[in-house]
């Protein structure tokens, strides 16, 4: 794959939908599958003042009390990536009647590491202030993401830090879900990820797996979800090995790796002409609408 390709026409081509790079907006061509009818969307809903700090919630059409609610964040190696190319993931979860909300957040190289957890802690903190206005319930909050999301998901979910500089605590979270996350990936190797980490000065603490062990974390449940073949992000060294660590302290993991998808089309699984390549929305929404005892 050519290296001037924007990140966003290397995402269409990593999903196999490389003869469709001519159009000139070709991820709208992915989410030009997904129906209107199942949702109604919120766009641009602030959750701070910076241009990026927007998001895009999606309503079920069916609704129902108390609905769970999940914020996703997505990847793209901390630099790049916009809420509008999530549709298809919004209207997956919604037609499953999740409220679901696809936040933006500050990249690299206007901040660094750890200005885009703040945003996604900022981001969480309006999920759970707005929710029974939109109709789910606080209790029933999860963070989510895929890739850099997962991690951004992760570190909310295991770092106290983060939720705690907007007066929340990961407890009021119901759990999280992370898919094709990077958990452990110091050293460093790559220049974008070297730059939004401030690479070499970058801390242990600034990695999910560290805080696994010992950190204040969750007790309530967690999904991991990796592709077996995944060549960009080892699932061995990130999803297992932090599956693993959590088990060993009580938290309950659910852990799936699937054949026939890599890094990419784990997520655009979700999207409706990929979805036969492996039941990743099946998963990811059976974990959210479980209720949690």
């Amino acid at each position: 794959m050519s290296n001037t390709l924007s990140p966003r026409r290397r995402w269409l081509a990593a999903l196999g939908l490389a003869p469709l790079l001519q159009a000139c907006s070709p991820i709208r061509l992915i989410n030009a599958t997904v129906p209107s009818n199942t949702h109604t969307v919120l766009r641009g809903e602030a959750y701070g003042s910076a241009e990026r700090q927007r998001m895009d919630v999606y309503l079920p059409v069916d609704k129902a009390p108390d609905a769970p609610m999940a914020v996703f964040f997505y990847g793209g190696s901390w630099s790049s990536g916009e809420r509008a190319d999530y549709k298809f993931v919004g209207e997956a979860l919604a037609s499953r009647g999740i409220v679901t909300v696809i936040a933006d957040y500050r990249l690299s190289p206007e901040v660094r590491y750890p200005v885009f957890l703040q945003d996604c802690a900022l981001a969480v903190r309006w999920a759970r202030d707005n929710a029974r206005r939109l109709g789910a319930s606080p209790s029933r909050l999860f963070v989510s993401g895929h890739s850099a999301g997962a991690y951004n998901a992760a570190m909310l979910a295991l770092d106290a830090r983060w939720l705690t500089e907007v007066a929340m605590d990961p407890g009021e979270l119901a759990g999280w879900a992370g898919l094709a996350g990077p958990y452990d990936f110091l050293p460093i190797g790559i220049p974008e990820v070297q730059l939004a980490f401030n690479w070499p000065d970058t801390p242990a603490s600034s990695q999910p797996l560290f805080h696994a062990p010992s950190g204040t974390g969750l007790k309530h449940k967690v999904l991991l979800l990796a592709a077996k073949s995944d060549t960009a992000v080892n699932p061995q060294r990130n999803t297992l090995a932090l599956a693993q660590a959590l088990q060993q302290r009580g938290t309950p993991v659910e852990l799936a790796l699937f054949d026939r998808v890599n890094h990419v089309t784990l997520i655009g699984a979700m999207a409706p002409p990929l979805r036969g390549l492996a039941p990743v929305l099946d998963r990811f929404s059976q974990f959210l609408l479980q209720r949690t005892t």
